[in-house]
Order: C-alpha cells, then sequence, then structure tokens
C-alpha cells in the first residue's frame, strides 16, 4: 500500500536526541538535559489546584469548540493588562496546543500551493507542517545582522524571487531567543498588511524575556494572526493547551475546522489554565532562573571558544556555531552526548542549508544542570 507523500515529513530531530538521551539514562548513565525546550517544573500550584477542584466538580466533556468562556474572557483580560489591547473573547480560540493553533491558522489563511516566508534558522514543525498541508514553505535566511529575525528588505528581496501569501514571525524566536522590537514588528506588520500578505505571529515565549518585552502583532495588524501556548511561561508543556487571537474574516472558517478536526481542547486542561494568570509571581521567579543560566551560558560558551551565537534576549535557548569544532553538528552532539551525558540539538533542526554548523542549547532546566553542563561542553572541546 502506497503512503501519502504528506506522511513523508522530516522528523522532528530535537525528539530524536531526547529519545537518545532518555535511552542512555535507562542504562543508569547520567544526562544533562539542554535539548529539549520545556521547562523542568510541573505547572504552577494554583494550576494543579484547579484541576483537582475540577476533577471532583466538572463534567469535563466537550467543550465548546473554541473553548469555555471564562478562560477565554481571562486571556482577553491579559491582553488588556499586559499589552494595552482590546480583544473580544470571540476572536479568542482554544487550542490544542500551540501545534493545533498552526494547524488551524494555515488551514484557514491559505490554500494549498500558497507560499508562506519563514526565517531560517526557525521552529522546525512550520515547516513540516506547512509541507503536509501542500504548502510551500519559503526560507529567509537569516543571521546575526538582522538578529536572526526576517525583515521588510529581507521579505522584499524574497518577493523577487516569487510571490509570498503569508509570513511565520516568532518573537521571542526558536531556536535563537532574538525579539523584534515594537518598531520592527509593526513596520512589518503595516507592510504584510500592504502586500496582502498574511502574518501568523507566533507569540508562545511571551513572558520569558529578558530584556524589553516583547510586542504582540495585535497592536499594529487587524489581519495578523497570533499565536500562544500555556507550554512554556506557563510551564503546562503536557497539558497540551494553546490559543489563537484571530482576524475578524478567520472567526467563522476556524471555528468549522475545529469542529472537525479537534472538536475542542481538553476540558480538564481548560479549567486549571484559568488559574495561570493568577501565578505571576510564581512563574516570574522561573524566568529569573532561565536568566540566570543564560548568563552561566554566555560566560561558559566564549571561554570554551564557541564565541558566535544569538543573544537570547528571552525564551530559553541559546543557537551556537560551532564550526570551528565540526562540520556535522549531528555528529558533534551525538559524540557529546556518549562522551559527557550532556544532550543539545543540531541545528539541522533549524536550518537545513546551514545548521550543520549550528548547535541549540536549552536552558530551561536547572540551575545546578545547567552549571554543570557548561562545564562538561567545555571540558569536551578542549
Amino acid at each position: 500500500m502506497k503512503i501519502a507523500k504528506r506522511g513523508r515529513i522530516p522528523g522532528f530531530i530535537v525528539m530524536d536526541v531526547m529519545r537518545a538521551a532518555n535511552e542512555r539514562a535507562a542504562t543508569g548513565a547520567d544526562v544533562l538535559h539542554l535539548e529539549i525546550g520545556q521547562p523542568s517544573t510541573g505547572a504552577p500550584s494554583k494550576v494543579l489546584e484547579a484541576a483537582k477542584r475540577a476533577i471532583d466538580s466538572e463534567l469535563l466533556g466537550y467543550t465548546d469548540a473554541f473553548g469555555i468562556l471564562p478562560l477565554r474572557e481571562r486571556l482577553a483580560e491579559h491582553y488588556r493588562a499586559r499589552y494595552g489591547v482590546s480583544v473580544d473573547p470571540a476572536r479568542i480560540v482554544v487550542t490544542p496546543g500551540s501545534s493545533g493553533g498552526f494547524i488551524l491558522s494555515f488551514l484557514a489563511a491559505f490554500e494549498p500551493g500558497d507560499r508562506v516566508a519563514l526565517a531560517a534558522p526557525g521552529y522546525p514543525a512550520y515547516r513540516n507542517i506547512l509541507v503536509a498541508l501542500g504548502l510551500e514553505p519559503v526560507e529567509i535566511p537569516t543571521g546575526p545582522e538582522s538578529a536572526y529575525q526576517p525583515t521588510v528588505p529581507l521579505l522584499r528581496e524574497m518577493q523577487e524571487k516569487g510571490r509570498i501569501d503569508g509570513l511565520i514571525l516568532a518573537s521571542p524566536a526558536n531556536p535563537t531567543g532574538s525579539i523584534v522590537s515594537s518598531e520592527g514588528l509593526a513596520e512589518i506588520s503595516h507592510y504584510c498588511d500592504e502586500q496582502g500578505i498574511r502574518l501568523i505571529s507566533d507569540e508562545i515565549y511571551h513572558g520569558i524575556e529578558f530584556e524589553a518585552r516583547a510586542a504582540t502583532a495585535l497592536a499594529s495588524s487587524a489581519s495578523a494572526v497570533v499565536v500562544n501556548s500555556f507550554s512554556k511561561y506557563f510551564s503546562m508543556t503536557g497539558w497540551r493547551l494553546g490559543w489563537l487571537v484571530l482576524p475578524e474574516d478567520m472567526v467563522r472558517p476556524v471555528e468549522c475546522l475545529g469542529q472537525n478536526l479537534f472538536i475542542s481542547a481538553s476540558a480538564l486542561s481548560q479549567h486549571a489554565a484559568v488559574a495561570a494568570f493568577d501565578c505571576t509571581e510564581e512563574l516570574d521567579a522561573l524566568v529569573a532562573n532561565y536568566r540566570r543560566n543564560r548568563d552561566i551560558l554566555l560566560d561558559a560558551l566564549p571561554k570554551a571558544g564557541i564565541t558566535e551565537f544569538s543573544r537570547a534576549d528571552g525564551a530559553f535557548y541559546i543557537y551556537a556555531d560551532v564550526g570551528r569544532f565540526t562540520n556535522d553538528s549531528a555528529e558533534f552532539c551525538r559524540r557529546l552526548l556518549a562522551e559527557t551525558g550532556v544532550a543539545l540539538t543540531p541545528g539541522m533542526d533549524f536550518d537545513p542549508a546551514r545548521g550543520n554548523r549550528f548547535v541549540r542549547l536549552s536552558y530551561a532546566g536547572a540551575t545546578a544542570d545547567v552549571a554543570k553542563a557548561a562545564q562538561r561542553i567545555g571540558d569536551f572541546l578542549s
């Protein structure tokens, strides 16, 4: 029997690395996880309490396809409080993780064959989901000169080679941690509106910023789609809960798609997540920990001979050039894991064309583990 072309997309390499790391751990050998982009902490205490109450008191059946109203209202209040932006809860869609949000927004915004631009390096699932849906990813090579982010001149340059129907922009970004300034985001948003390019703004790392706060595309565009998640700042990866903020013209199409594809997001996760917005003190303490971890690596990497890396202004990643040590980042990561127990992600996951000389380090774990990993990396390279 045949296998459909859409099922032959590349794997998510970081998950393969995590499997190898877990296999090593199963033998009794120690592993320091700097490969996976998830907090090492669980959900906040009030979220756990709300989940326990929901188990005892709620039916936990199907919810409205867009999610329970109390959660959508809390999300609307979040946009008022954090960004000063007014959002009608009717435009907010609770999704099965940000992954479900990407699928719904891509299906509603683009026709098969449409060309969607995205930065390289960038989150590999963007590219792979687009391909699986019959869309064409158009990768924009970026570097430190643009903080690894797309710009209007870069986008215009890609348009000269062919039409662009959409742009995915992530700020803070995975794997670089780079942030687009509010002025830069407004410039890109306005350009996309003028050109008829649908902007998909990935804001799942909002809240994890170390200098200036990241801006939302909602402040500068009425046609942008915002994707967000409870996985990163809210430390709820396994709860598989995200959300979309939609422009008016996409509300009903996404609702119909959501009804048919997912019915609804997890009821238990939704009821628990209402309490997440009351956990700011606990969550901001986690962000302070990420900053400490980042600073450990920013100090240790140059001493180890790794001198070129992303600025890491947000999220919990550093994207580092290891080209002076290897031209095969996958083999570099395999050796590092085997010889030191430190798990990193090869850059090929994020940039198939140039990632052979890069690695991504995630510093979302315990500070002691990050410090120990930094020492082992230095010893390995020396």
